[in-house]
């Protein structure tokens, strides 16, 4: 970890990731394809699948974040690819299924990082807590609930409802309206470094990268590689 000292002084409002940052989206993302394979009978090694999965996803979000594909490509384009990655035949149709099936189900796994809690119950105490994510409204808020996220926060904003994905400025611009707070007594809290640390560095609130899928290190910010190291910077 970078020795980067926080300036909590200011310090008002705590605005977190959702999906790697808080709620553990590998794990409940490898349960629900279990769920779906066995379910359809489809014959795969999850273990082999993710391994292909994981990248593919992540590079789909991008383009996503960029606008470069729409929500539905982004759902039907990691499957496809990951898929004929793996020379595993199916139809189109068995793709949908799968895309509307995962869709409903991954929300209802509740796994959280460890540690989650604990810090989340210390933090509220003293400061307001918010989410910015990416996720898609509906899918989030599920999401929020089923892991009981949901007594914690005051606010959660997401592309969806706001109109913008992080990086853009205008969605922490609008979020530190609404919560009616500045960029100077706000910090970001999330996994990547290009949507959630850039941009809220850009707005000018400070950040921790907790780096929970091994991104490249950089001297932005301070790093973390798991929840229970973000607790040090707020004691």
């Amino acid at each position: 970890m970078h020795k980067f000292v926080i300036n909590t002084k200011p310090i008002t409002d705590i605005f977190f990731d959702l999906d790697h940052t808080l709620w553990d989206f590998e794990k409940n993302s490898a349960l629900t394809f279990k769920l779906i394979f066995d379910k359809l009978n489809i014959e795969l090694t999850i273990e082999d699948f993710l391994n292909h999965y994981t990248p593919i996803n992540h590079a789909c979000w991008k383009l996503y974040r960029e606008n470069k594909i729409s929500e539905r490509e982004l759902r039907i384009q990691r499957l496809l690819k990951t898929f004929k990655k793996i020379n595993f035949k199916i139809k189109k149709n068995q793709i949908e299924e799968i895309s509307s099936l995962y869709i409903s189900h991954l929300s209802s796994f509740p796994y959280l990082f460890d540690g989650t809690h604990d810090l989340l119950k210390m933090l509220k105490n003293k400061y307001k807590l918010h989410i910015i994510t990416n996720g898609f409204e509906e899918v989030q808020h599920f999401k929020i609930v089923n892991s009981g996220l949901n007594t914690y926060f005051q606010n959660v904003f997401t592309a969806d409802k706001i109109g913008f994905k992080k990086p853009n400025p205008k969605i922490f611009n609008v979020a530190l309206k609404i919560a009616q707070t500045s960029a100077r007594a706000s910090i970001m809290i999330g996994d990547s470094l290009e949507a959630d640390i850039q941009g809220a560095l850009d707005v000018g609130m400070q950040a921790i990268h907790f780096n929970s899928h091994n991104e490249k290190k950089h001297k932005h910010c301070p790093i973390v590689y798991s929840i229970g190291e973000i607790d040090q910077f707020f004691i």
